[in-house]
């Protein structure tokens, strides 16, 4: 699921297309997939996504060659017709496992959780927590965390276009469920997300894609921001690769902590979901260069993270495109 969208012929505009194209012809298939996960069990519903892995495999070739280019780097070899195989099960894996996290059937897994207390020292000293994470592993997962502190809402940040996929998606899987979404470009977006934090909810947005243009004509300073939002290349598992600071650069207008989340899917039934501190704007700055200086290490420590995760969990990565501008 993604928390970042484009417009305009930004870096990631290829990655944002193909994105929605994909979410778009997901909900039929999530109805579908509800279908069989509720009416036969999760047992069938799990063969059922062996011909479903196979028909991505052999009929998505531009997706099967960026995902092997991509396990090639993490894996430190060159990764075969069965890694590609075992990269689309998984991310398949979690879409079925949405079906039951999203209606409340978590005592089907085993969940393994660290850094909990992280979260809760964060959420008692009543200032919220600004969440930050990647297209790694189940979302879902980490709002299992979430429900089980009910005095704390979550919200997904992202721009508008991905927020109502999203929310169609979630529908045709569970009516009622979907989550609470603060979309970005609109004219209150930065004061909202800075009025659910200061309500002590939870925002989480994915950093791993190029945040895009504002909407035309807005004046929101997060719409102003986007507008200069810049794109920091960092090396990423031996390549050079761009990531946006917009994330970032929003914690610290906001002045807040950042956690970096996870919800690692690690096969068959089981999850481990992580929050780790990333950076801390809480303080301010003492000029725009000590607040620029912050910014640019939080972005490392974010990619350095992901990356150590990329290594050690190569399967949970779900960005099957041109994440490397490689062509």
């Amino acid at each position: 699921m993604s928390a970042v969208g484009q417009t305009g012929r930004l870096p990631g505009q290829d990655d944002a297309d193909w994105l929605r194209q994909r979410e778009r012809g997901s909900a039929l298939a999530f109805r579908l997939m509800a279908w069989i996960a509720l009416r036969c069990g999760r047992r069938f519903a799990r063969l059922v996504l062996h011909p479903v892995t196979l028909y991505f495999v052999l009929f998505s070739p531009q997706q099967r060659r960026h995902s092997r280019r991509y396990l090639g780097r993490a894996l430190g070899r060159e990764a075969g017709w069965r890694d590609g195989y075992r990269h689309v099960h998984a991310f398949a894996s979690t879409i079925l496992d949405r079906v039951y996290l999203l209606r409340g059937q978590e005592a089907a897994f085993e969940l393994r959780t660290h850094g909990t207390e992280l979260l809760d020292a964060m959420l008692e000293a009543g200032r919220g927590a600004f969440l930050v994470g990647a297209h790694l592993g189940s979302f879902e997962a980490l709002r299992i965390v979430g429900r089980a502190r009910p005095e704390r809402r979550i919200a997904m940040v992202m721009y508008p276009d991905n927020a109502r996929l999203i929310q169609q998606t979630l529908a045709a899987i569970a009516p009622g469920t979907e989550p609470e979404v603060i979309a970005l470009g609109r004219r209150d977006s930065m004061l909202a997300i800075r009025d659910w934090l200061d309500a002590n909810g939870l925002a989480g947005m994915l950093a791993d894609r190029t945040l895009g243009a504002p909407t035309p004509g807005s004046t929101d300073p997060m719409a102003a921001l986007g507008a200069r939002e810049g794109t920091v290349t960092l090396d990423f598992i031996g390549r050079p690769a761009p990531f946006a600071d917009g994330p970032f650069r929003l914690a610290a207008l906001l002045r807040r902590r950042v956690v970096f989340m996870a919800g690692l899917y690690l096969g068959g039934a089981r999850y481990e979901v992580r929050f780790e501190p990333l950076a801390d704007f809480s303080t301010g700055f003492a000029n725009a260069a000590e607040r620029e200086a912050a910014i640019r290490a939080a972005i490392a420590a974010y990619v350095a993270r992901l990356e150590a995760l990329c290594r050690a969990h190569p399967f949970n990565w779900f960005n099957f495109h041109d994440f490397w501008k490689e062509g």
